[in-house]
Formats: structure tokens, sequence, C-alpha cells
């Protein structure tokens, strides 16, 4: 054993652990730093807001099926898997990205540009939407730690045109980011229109109430020439400890001639064909693929649910999105995309693959190239 009795040597220690100490508690003020505005308003402003829904049954938002999400034992698998897993969830090498197409000045008919993960902006009768943009560097309460994204975003937030309407699915930070919404409340005058419980996260951040449009499942609201409809999706929602606190939600964009789709971020659900026969057919889909797992099999669609999804809305083309930009689960980077097209081939499901920033328009649609194979790591086998 050796003695550290001395009075230099006692000094040295006291000292080496007074610095380390001090970077410990530099990170952990990093991380923390911000985190409680991130984190958006409090439970009672919450509350406040979801007890009028008929989806908020004793104290929280429910899903329209019965919906478990993580079981104990999944929980302690899922902790297994998180410790294991290596780089199989992220791209062999940089995502080609396409950051010179703005599109034309004026809105088309319908077209769509993809950004990555859940982000797209899309023209409808000569509307623009913009659907859940998330442009901040990691989906996370901190800067410092939680999933970074893979793919810097393929334009700056800055360039992209005004729109007629912000779209939110849900509170998730992959989907809510505090860095964006500020951003776009420098450079949009466009509304939010969000699911009951994301306005008080958005007056927390300072967003005008003039700029809020709350709404249920259900529920509508008119903006310039389109009807933004609220609809069911299943899935959960929280921004910390505290689940269901908010409603989720997919979302119908409805022209005088044109109907697209955002599935946003759900499980399969029944509910796509009462969807379908309310509101649809659908021009366009845009619907999650990635992020699935055997321990959440009700939250997160698979690829082949995806098809299933779409031939249940009357979907003419498929965008898929919920991939690509963020490692959120354990399944390979280029596995959801593989598995959807093999899926859709046996299906007949037209796709639209662009590369994060590519527009696709009804006028010029694109032909399926494949860029994700070259990505794709060596063990990147579809299961």
């Amino acid at each position: 054993m050796v003695s550290i009795s001395s009075s230099p040597l006692k000094r040295l220690v006291r000292t080496g652990g007074a610095v380390a100490f001090g970077a410990a508690a530099t990170c952990v003020g990093r991380a923390a730093w911000g985190l409680p505005v991130a984190l958006g308003a409090t439970p009672a402003q919450l509350r406040a807001v979801a007890e009028r829904s008929p989806q908020f049954v004793d104290g929280r938002f429910v899903n329209a099926e019965r919906s478990p999400v993580i079981t104990a034992m999944d929980a302690a698998s899922i902790i297994r898997a998180w410790m294991s897993r290596d780089e199989r969830g992220r791209p062999a090498g940089p995502v080609p990205l396409v950051s010179n197409e703005s599109g034309p000045e004026a809105a088309a008919d319908l077209a769509a540009t993809w950004y990555g993960h859940a982000s797209a902006l899309v023209e409808v009768d000569g509307h623009r939407v913009l659907l859940d943009p998330v442009w901040g560097d990691r989906v996370s309460p901190s800067p410092t730690i939680g999933p970074r994204r893979m793919h810097p975003p393929p334009v700056p937030i800055e360039d992209l045109p005004a729109v007629d309407a912000v779209l939110i699915s849900h509170d998730h930070y992959d989907h809510l980011d505090l860095p964006t919404v500020r951003s776009l409340l420098r450079t949009q005058t466009a509304p939010f229109v969000v699911p009951l419980g994301i306005g008080p996260h958005l007056r927390r951040w300072s967003v005008p109430e003039e700029r809020i449009i709350e709404l249920d499942w259900g529920q509508h609201a008119d903006v310039g020439g389109l009807r933004l409809i609220c609809t069911q999706a299943r899935h959960f929602s929280g921004r910390l400890f505290t689940r269901d606190n908010t409603l989720w939600a997919s979302w119908v964009i409805r022209g005088p001639s044109q109907r697209v789709y955002f599935g946003g971020d759900t499980g399969y659900t029944a509910g796509f064909a009462d969807i379908a026969r309310e509101h649809g057919p659908f021009s366009l889909t845009l619907l999650p693929i990635g992020a699935y797992g055997a321990q959440w099999p009700h939250i997160h669609m698979t690829p082949e649910e995806a098809v299933q999804a779409h031939l249940d809305l009357g979907g003419d083309v498929l965008l898929p999105i919920h991939w690509a930009t963020f490692d959120l689960a354990f399944h390979a980077w280029a596995e959801p995309v593989q598995r959807l097209c093999v899926a859709a081939a046996e299906a007949g499901v037209a796709l639209a693959l662009p590369r994060p920033g590519e527009r696709i328009s009804n006028t010029e649609p694109p032909p399926v190239k494949d860029w994700w194979t070259a990505l794709a790591r060596t063990d990147d086998v579809p299961r």
C-alpha cells in the first residue's frame, strides 16, 4: 500500500480531486444547460389543456387501441441492447444531400421535399406546409447528450421559402425541437398547428398566441386555402419522465384538388382505414419506416406495416420518413429502406425515395435511385 501521508502528496491529491470534480461539474453543467426551458411547459399547464379532451383518461392521453410501450422485461432487454450496440445504426459514409433545390417561387399543386427524419415541406394546391421541422444537432433536452444527427440539414433553415403553416405531430425531441422553433420565430410568420398540449410548450418558448392553433383528434383548422385535419396516431408523448401528458397526432392536408397524409410517428393502427373512409384517398402519404423494434411493436411501424398503412389509406405514392438521420433503435441504418423496397414491390406500391433535400413533384416524379446501398455496412442484413 502506498502512503500519502506526506504534505506535498496530500496537496497534490486534493488538487487533483478538485480538478476532477471541477471538470465533472463543468460537463454536467454543460449537459444541463438550458434543460428546464427545453422541457417546455409545467405539468399543471399541460393538464389545464389536456383535461378538455376525450382522449385524456385517468390523468393521461391514451391511444384508441391498447398500446403498451415498454414492460419491465423489455426495459432490461433494452438496456442490454443499448450497452452492446455498435456502429450498425450509422451509415458507412456521408449521406448524400441535395442543397440547391429551392423549387419554383410559386408552390406546386403537389410536391414534397424531405429534409431527413420526419422533417419535410409539402406543396399542396399552391400552398406550403412544413412538417415536424428539426434542424437542431441533437434530439435531446441537452446540447451535449443525446442522439446526434448523422447528416447535416440539407439547407439552412433561413433558406426555406415562406410557408403557410407548420405542422407538429407530437412533443418528442425528434419532432419538436426548441432551437428550430426559435429559428422559425425569426424566419417565418406562419402559425404552428399542433395537437393538444403542445400549445403550452410553445407559449413557454415565447411563440405568440396568434401563431398557435391547438387541435384535438377530429378537429380542423382552415389556413389559407388548405384544411388541416388532426387525426389519430398510435404513439405516446413526453419530454422527460412524465409520459402521455400531451396529445400525439397524424395530419390530413386537404386542398381543393390534392390530399396528403402525414403520419408523423405512429404504430400500425386500424385507424388508418377510418381516416381513409373519412378523408381519403391521398395523392401522397408520408409514413414512418424506422426506429422500430421488438421492444416497442405497438408504437413504431415496421417498413412492411408502413406499406400496409399506405394501402389502408388509399395512397398513390408513398414517401418514407423517420429514418436515415438519427440512430434511435437497434436496426441497421439501411435496413428500413431495404425492407420497404421489398414490401412495396410485392404490394405494387409506388415509392418516392429522395435524398435529403431533394424535391419531388407530381409533374416530374424522379425515378427511384438507390443511394443508400453504398452506405450500408456489410452486416446490414434485413430481417
